[in-house]
């Protein structure tokens, strides 16, 4: 067992994720990781928290919200009575906002476990997590000590005084140096946001690239396709005022829309009326999505600004081997790469939009050509085995990293004995 330590092998991994009240991305992250360590022959251990439990609360404790945001007692508590019980190799934290807190860090520490952080979003750098405010790109917080500016324009759930606990928790462990000091590793999923966080003060060198993956192989499409699809979120940030807009001015290219969210209303009136244009698919199975997508000419990913860390929808189409339309910003420019498996648009303009699909519409024999290209990109970096080997070698580092005295120790003792 000494031996494997030193060798970095994580037999035991302590999972820790804070779940959002609505499935998103993260949370399909987190499952997806989960059950391809168990899959390999890890034994997990899971802490996690569900922001469900927020509704159950009374004035007095949704009150400590304000200061459990920066220090969860009873999370550092339970987590530090687990993490001695348990000894896991490593503990890898995905999200802690708001009822874990970075106190989880300090539980690790104190139980001398090393720590992974996945940086899902890019909460570090925007209270609001989005870097996006009235339909723009917005960084006016970025490499501030305190996010004034998103306290005073109230991005945090359109509110003030939520927007600055937000605020007050990034900037008390700035100043504390929990990110630099308590993180072993840190993995973002494109250089983009690599390079992003590390302009704020996380050294490079923590920072590892590996992407997300898909963790079920849908097969690749044997048919050209009958529309385009569009899935996600119906929000701003998303494009789907863009996606709309284009729309309404296309004709003869039919369009499947599969989401809910803010926008879901704006989206059913459209719908409705699009004569049949357009078409709002109720919410389906994961084999069912599969099927959406690879019935689809192309996937059409309008996300505006830097919202988007990554893009788990453009390599399932990847998977199907459908191409993706994609806005020419951040993360969607590295992962779709022009005329190889998919095309590009200029961010919010849905005049370029409109010719990108109509030349793709009017050019399937191309675009199947692409669809294989995305296919093969998929094979090569967004499968199940790919990604356990790109995640094995981050806990590796990890554990290397935080065990050299024990390490250098060990050899002493070798060396003596010879």
């Amino acid at each position: 067992m000494l031996q494997d330590a030193l060798d970095g092998y994580p037999r035991k991994v302590l999972l820790v994720h804070n779940r959002y009240q609505s499935t998103g991305g993260e949370d399909e992250v987190f499952r997806r990781e989960k059950e391809l360590l168990l899959r390999q022959g890890h034994q997990v251990i899971e802490y996690t928290r569900d922001n469900e439990e927020i509704s159950k609360y009374g004035a007095r404790q949704k009150a400590s919200l304000v200061v459990r945001t920066t220090w969860a007692w009873d999370s550092y508590r339970e987590l530090l009575r687990l993490l001695r019980q348990e000894r896991p190799d490593v503990a890898h934290i995905h999200n802690t906002f708001p009822l874990i807190s970075p106190a989880a860090y300090y539980a690790c520490s104190a139980a001398n476990v090393p720590v992974v952080q996945t940086l899902h979003n890019p909460r570090l750098l925007c209270p609001a997590a989005t870097l996006f405010r009235n339909g723009s790109i917005c960084e006016e917080c970025v490499g501030r000590h305190f996010a004034l500016p998103a306290v005073r324009h109230g991005c945090y759930q359109g509110s003030h005084s939520r927007s600055a606990v937000v605020a007050s928790m990034i900037s008390s462990h700035n100043w504390l140096g929990t990110w630099k000091r308590k993180v072993s590793t840190y993995i973002a999923s494109t250089e983009f946001y690599r390079s992003k966080f590390a302009a704020t003060g996380i050294p490079y060198e923590k920072i590892v690239v590996k992407p997300h993956f898909v963790d079920v192989d849908p097969g690749c499409t044997k048919s050209v396709g009958d529309y385009a699809v569009f899935v996600g979120r119906l929000a701003p940030e998303k494009g789907v005022p863009t996606l709309l807009a284009a729309w309404r001015k296309l004709g003869g290219v039919p369009l499947c829309i599969r989401g809910e969210g803010p926008l879901g209303e704006v989206v059913s009136l459209f719908v409705k009326e699009s004569g049949g244009n357009a078409t709002l698919v109720p919410r389906v199975d994961r084999l069912g999505l599969f099927d959406l997508i690879k019935a689809a000419r192309f996937l059409v990913w309008p996300s505006e600004g830097y919202y988007e860390t990554f893009g788990l929808v453009a390599i399932e189409a990847f998977a199907c081997g459908v191409p993706v339309i994609a806005s020419r910003c951040g993360v969607m420019e590295e992962i779709v790469n022009e005329g190889r498996t998919g095309l590009h648009f200029t961010p919010g303009s849905a005049g370029d939009l409109i010719e990108k699909v109509k030349w793709a519409w009017a050019h399937p024999g191309e675009m199947r050509d692409i669809g294989r290209n995305a296919r093969a990109e998929y094979e090569a970096k967004f499968t199940a085995d790919c990604n356990y080997n790109m995640l094995l070698s981050v806990y590796q580092q990890a554990i290397q990293q935080a065990r050299k005295p024990l390490q250098s120790d060990y050899q002493e003792v070798l060396r003596v004995a010879d």
